[in-house]
């Protein structure tokens, strides 16, 4: 299996500048992409990464998203003169030419092919390219936005031509929208693209049409094309998660991908004079671990924008040690999205309710009336016009964006060894995990509080002992020698409570229990809020009245693979990620029937929480697991599920109910506005 991360670089690619005054273009700087490598370099992740040499892309390969006209025209800025230049430039909108940008654009798209090439046959797992000029503006015929060609797009033409690549997602986290990309693949299926944008009813940049939420693609590519349209300033990382929890993750999964590329722009992270949102950098350490489950693992990130030098350099950091494999930090105060984040939820869900299966149980329309949309006509009535406040670039605005202050992200110390394992001896784990010692022999007072606790007669060595090694894993964890843990135990139910108990003890304030199957889990254990329990099953709940108990039942259990994703992506990391676990503990029951590839799924994507922090149980019957939970818990790709077919229509109407209960006390719930809630509500009283 294919390990380490590339990084692409080249000084060359900083070697151009605007040469004339454009307040629309000054922010574009050659510091950008020095700033990201120097900070790399810094924390020590540049030298943890594979180097790979960036080459110049061919005609050919540019001609697969541009037209042979717009390649012949920019081959001729080399020598042009300066006034050639400015009036070369005035044809396109929001960009500038310098005899050397077609050089440099030209190592930009061949850096990105590099990181195709490299990922592609398995001498890298992921990677990410720092290149210059940007590319997802860029049309056919046409610069636009900085962009001279279109880095992504014909990188994913390029992957799909030359090894095959059936199915690709493209994920556009820069606060623009990237139009380019959209017009190059909104006719085609093998394609999903996703953009959230600052869109202020195309108020801002690039004021179309085309960016708002019902632009859903055309034709066979109808479904394909996902435009989250941000209507206010100021977004936080609720607002983000939520959208990955209830727009992007669901589709994705449905969808498959073979391969993952991120147009990696950082102008939508706190600070940035374009976006002005209030994301911190340590959001997209998250982003990028939560899109690390799909295609294998094989992700390819290419910097676009971002122009506040230290929240760039911060998010470009948080997004490569991700890639590298190190542990997420720890979130904090993450609570429901705002209002207006809200409202494009909505109407992101609702147009596209008839192309995917997971948002068939939609009910709730398009946002009619969106509460920033009165505002803007306000707004516009005063004379004051969003576009001049957007291209201004003068003193008010730097005024504004030295005000915004935000904490550097802590440092992310990953432990010396990554995962330790009680596993008797002749079952095999790959090497890298080091295993519990039996010369950790514990203490007569913790034999003691065993027994009289979990044994009513004489218990068995073995099973005392296991509980032991339960215990020896969650103090290695507490003292960061190791980051997570796996035991095979002969009663997986003991092993939980004791696990819960200890957990709740002496190692954190708050766990979260994740079980699989249908055992019973007591409900002591979430009586003061100190645990979150979620279990998924195949059992008919009994009635929930604690918000830290949630029961998910599936009509065929965790063996319908459509219906787990559906809880996991939707109920169990929103209720997750909100909670902000110090440990996870997640517990595979006997006869769960949860498949290899969802049980890997599902442990990778835990792993964002409680940075990295994770005991797995499994019984003893269930040893067919055993390797599939290790490699997941040392950070190997989970394996594909494939396309996932319809969840069933009654398990997807039980989550919705459960869903709707739950929002009044968990925020990351929310999927409607609320006038959305009472159309929903109107409509289920009359049913």
């Amino acid at each position: 299996m294919s390990s380490g991360t590339a990084l692409v670089y080249d000084e060359e690619m900083t070697r151009y500048k605007l040469l004339w005054v454009d307040p629309a273009c000054k922010i574009e700087v050659p510091e950008r992409l020095t700033v990201s490598h120097t900070a790399l370099q810094e924390e020590g992740l540049a030298e943890r990464c594979v180097s790979v040499p960036i080459r110049q892309a061919t005609d050919a390969e540019i001609l697969l998203a541009h037209s042979e006209e717009y390649l012949e025209a920019v081959k001729k800025t080399p020598y042009m003169s300066l006034d050639e230049l400015r009036t070369f430039t005035q044809q396109y909108g929001d960009v500038y030419f310098h005899p050397n940008i077609y050089h440099c654009a030209k190592l930009a798209i061949g850096a990105t092919l590099q990181l195709v090439d490299s990922v592609m046959t398995g001498k890298v797992r992921n990677g990410m390219a720092l290149v210059r000029p940007p590319g997802h503006h860029s049309q056919r015929s046409a610069a636009n936005g900085f962009c001279v060609f279109n880095n992504v797009a014909i990188a994913a033409h390029y992957a799909k031509k030359q090894y095959g690549i059936k199915r690709v997602l493209i994920v556009d986290w820069d606060v623009h929208h990237g139009q380019g990309v959209q017009f190059a693949f909104e006719d085609d299926p093998s394609v999903l693209y996703f953009s959230w944008h600052r869109y202020e009813h195309q108020g801002f940049w690039p004021n179309l049409k085309e960016s708002d939420y019902d632009s859903v693609g055309k034709e066979k590519g109808a479904g394909f094309n996902i435009n989250v349209p941000w209507n206010k300033v100021g977004m936080e990382n609720s607002d983000y998660l939520s959208v990955f929890f209830h727009v992007l993750l669901p589709i994705a999964y449905e969808f498959s991908p073979d391969l993952v590329f991120v147009c990696a722009g950082f102008d939508s992270a706190i600070g940035d004079p374009e976006g002005h949102m209030c994301a911190t950098p340590d959001i997209f350490a998250h982003l990028t671990h939560l899109l690390k489950s799909l295609a294998g693992g094989k992700l390819c990130a290419v910097l676009e924008g971002g122009y506040n030098l230290t929240s760039l350099a911060q998010s470009v950091c948080q997004t490569v040690q991700t890639l590298l494999g190190d542990p997420a930090p720890q979130t904090s105060e993450l609570n429901g999205p705002c209002e207006s984040a809200l409202e494009s939820i909505q109407c992101v869900r609702s147009a596209h309710k008839p192309y995917w299966a997971c948002l068939k149980h939609t009910v709730a329309p398009p946002v009619s009336e969106p509460s920033t949309k009165r505002c803007k006509l306000a707004e516009k009535e005063e004379g004051v016009q969003a576009e001049e406040g957007q291209k201004e670039e003068g003193d008010g605005q730097k005024a504004e964006e030295e005000e915004v202050v935000w904490m550097k992200p802590a440092s992310r110390l990953a432990p010396l060894v990554h995962t330790e394992v009680a596993l008797p001896a002749d079952l095999e784990v790959p090497d890298r995990c080091d295993r519990v010692r039996s010369s950790l022999a514990p203490t007569l007072q913790i034999l003691q509080r065993l027994r009289d606790n979990f044994f009513e007669g004489s218990a068995e060595e073995e099973a005392l002992m296991s509980l032991c090694s339960v215990i020896a894993l969650f103090e290695k964890m507490k003292k960061q020698e190791i980051r997570n843990g796996l035991a095979l135990v002969p009663d997986v139910s003991v092993a939980m409570l004791c696990a819960a108990q200890h957990a709740r003890m002496s190692l954190t304030n708050r766990l979260l229990l994740v079980y699989l199957g249908d055992g019973e889990i007591p409900t002591y254990i979430t009586e003061d809020g100190k645990a979150l329990v979620v279990q998924i099953s195949s059992k008919e709940p009994e009635e929930q009245k604690s918000r830290y108990q949630v029961s998910v039942c599936l009509k065929k259990g965790c063996s319908d693979v459509a219906g787990l994703m559906q809880a996991v992506l939707c109920l169990l990391l929103p209720l997750a990620y909100e909670y902000d676990p110090g440990l996870v503990l997640l517990v595979r029951g006997p006869g769960s029937g949860v498949g290899k590839a969802a049980w890997a799924q599902i442990t990778s994507l835990l792993q964002g929480l409680a940075q990295g922090h994770t005991l797995a149980l499994i019984q003893e019957g269930e040893k067919e697991a055993v390797g599939t939970t290790a490699a997941s818990l040392l950070g190997d790709p989970a394996p594909s599920l494939g396309p996932l077919g319809a969840p069933l229509p009654e398990d997807m109407e039980a989550m919705e109910r459960l869903r709707q209960r739950l929002q009044t006390h968990w925020g990351l719930l929310q999927t409607e506005a609320a006038k959305g809630k009472e159309v929903e509500e109107k409509g289920q009283n009359q049913d």
